[in-house]
């Protein structure tokens, strides 16, 4: 459906089952769960899906080895089960991922891990390999049962140092375990996202838009692109914001019905780093390090670059974080104490992200220490309308069991019952995945008439999803986009069919473009000038978009118009430029 339409149909129709306000990935997950149940279910997104805290991960799936030392076993169980779940069902961008710990000491931590455990009150130190191997065996024993990956082992100080020579040499050992990571998160919500769209017609989503209450105690949707608004009766909201909970609250609530704050979220900045010697002194593996002051820190090869993280501080407006220069020093400062010997030049690092973890409210003195579990609680209007289901907490890896926390809460409230799982549900692209992906790729390629090169690209954005891209691309004469691994067919399908409302939507999260480093100048010109032409703008509100991303990348992620210009190496890409009937 089109965004006219879908104002169109609440014009008609006001009332709904249940509103989630939020397209974050907990969110998403519970608009899916409830719309697979067949449910009415409004999703009304303010900016645009997996913009927030979704996008700002560390791009990892685990467990969450550190939290064992806060005493959250359950928390870690249940992520490692949800993170063997997305393995499966979303092998397209999740895979595992060889961490590797260097240890420094043989006995540190294990008194402060004791006090910790007991929740006393006591700054982090750095762990030894006592207690690095007491939360490993921990973390082998609690998926035991699947075994999906390898078990830890634990290498001596001449064995790691001759696998990874640029360690520090001050290390007396390392351990190697298995987690996972995620190589497009902001896609994955968006496969989420048109999971729960196709499960029923009464199931729709808006982003760019806002929920809010009129003084008449009445709910609106605001939609930002079209300047109207049209109002909506649910039976029940949820309030999936994040760390915007506590602003989302006081637009649903009248000042003196407002509840007190539950949010207390912290903010993670990384760094992109494109340096050849880094990658390399990796070996595949993410190197999972403590800095000097007991922080974890995590680097890893991604998209042919390396990511370096992150931080953890208190922040009180999610709408300003982006990362300061004190924390890019702070994350340049671990990266020399891991790797003393490599050394990154300012320009090397190509993208940095910011991102506010949507932690409960805590007074805690040590941001490590707030539980990073997640629940939910329903606030009940004392001047009328809805209850409104707040949902608290959470990590990315949980959002599957989050969302279904939520949606089982909701059922219960409106008297219905579950009716699908999603256990073991197939998101997006992960759907018929091939065992033999070679096979699988000459057949679709010989079936659309693309070189198979080009195919094989198209796989690892969107897995089996590649097929309909790939006969949208085949249905019309293709061109290829300055510098980039796209072309026109490409681009136009994600924004016919994705809700690709503005230039950031399709260059920092339907395709990885921005983040990786590839984005150059031209490029982004020959995408508005797509843009523009898909949405029929005038030249106004081209230059006006134009002004837009520009200042967006230069406030948020370290990327200004000089740095796009100075990136002209062109790359190749097999397109098939003749028109097919498809």
């Amino acid at each position: 459906m089109k965004r006219q339409e879908i104002l169109d149909g609440l014009r008609q129709s006001p009332k709904v089952d249940v509103c989630v306000i939020g397209g974050g990935i907990n969110g998403i997950s519970v608009f899916r769960e409830l719309s697979l149940q067949g449910l009415n279910v409004l999703l009304v997104e303010k900016h645009d899906y997996c913009s927030g805290a979704s996008s700002a991960l560390s791009r990892m799936v685990h467990g969450g080895l550190r939290y064992l030392e806060n005493g959250e076993f359950k928390l870690v169980q249940e992520s490692l089960v949800e993170r063997d779940r997305l393995l499966r069902n979303a092998p397209h961008y999740v895979a595992p991922l060889p961490t590797t710990v260097p240890v420094f000491d043989i006995f540190s931590g294990l008194g402060n891990g004791i006090v910790r455990f007991l929740g006393l009150s006591r700054r982090p130190s750095r762990r030894g390999a006592v207690a690095i191997k007491a939360g490993l065996s921990i973390y082998d024993f609690l998926t035991r049962k699947r075994a999906l990956m390898p078990r830890h082992q634990f290498r001596g100080r001449r064995t790691t140092l001759a696998k990874w020579p640029a360690l520090n040499p001050d290390i007396k050992s390392s351990a190697t375990y298995f987690d996972a990571w995620v190589s497009h998160p902001e896609r994955l919500g968006i496969e989420l996202l048109q999971d729960g769209l196709s499960a029923k017609f009464g199931a729709v989503a808006l982003n760019y838009a806002e929920l809010r209450r009129t003084e008449d105690g009445q709910y609106r949707v605001e939609d930002q692109i079209g300047g109207t608004s049209v109002a909506v009766e649910p039976a029940l909201i949820i309030n999936a914001t994040g760390g915007w909970i506590d602003i989302a609250n006081q637009t649903l609530f009248s000042p003196e019905a407002r509840p007190a704050p539950l949010m207390g979220g912290t903010k993670g900045s990384h760094l992109v780093v494109d340096n050849a010697e880094l990658r390399e002194a990796l070996a595949d593996h993410m190197i999972y390090y403590e800095n000097e002051d007991g922080r974890i820190c995590i680097l890893f090869p991604y998209l042919g670059k390396v990511l370096v993280g992150s931080t953890d501080i208190r922040v009180d407006d999610p709408e300003t974080v982006r990362c300061e220069a004190d924390e890019r020093d702070y994350i340049l400062q671990s990266l020399a104490f891991v790797l003393p010997d490599i050394a990154i030049r300012p320009e090397q690092i190509v993208f940095q992200f910011s991102g506010v973890r949507p932690l409960p409210a805590s007074t805690d003195s040590f941001t490590g220490r707030i539980p990073r579990d997640h629940f939910c609680t329903v606030v009940e209007p004392k001047d009328g309308g809805p209850p409104v289901l707040c949902m608290i907490g959470g990590k990315w890896t949980t959002f599957r069991s989050f969302g279904e926390l939520a949606a089982d809460m909701a059922l219960e409230r409106l008297g219905r019952r579950r009716r699908v799982a999603t256990t073991d549900r197939p998101i997006g692209g992960g759907r018929a995945f091939p065992a033999n992906a070679p096979v699988w790729l000459a057949q679709v390629a010989a079936s659309k008439g693309l070189p198979g090169g080009r195919m094989a690209e198209l796989f690892a954005r969107y897995g089996t999803d590649a097929e309909a891209v790939a006969g949208f691309i085949a249905a019309g004469p293709d061109a290829v986009l300055p510098h980039a691994g796209y072309s026109v067919r490409e681009l136009q399908c994600l924004i016919r069919c994705e809700a690709v409302e503005h230039l950031e939507d399709l260059l920092l999260r339907r395709t990885t473009l921005a983040i990786s480093g590839e984005l150059t100048l031209d490029m982004m010109g020959a995408v508005l000038d797509l843009l523009a032409q898909e949405k029929h703008w005038t030249l106004a509100d081209r230059i006006r978009e134009r002004d837009r991303f520009l200042t967006l990348l230069t406030e948020r992620h370290g990327v200004n118009e000089d740095m796009l210009s100075a990136r002209n190496e062109p790359r190749s890409i097999e397109c098939d430029t003749t028109a097919k009937s498809g």
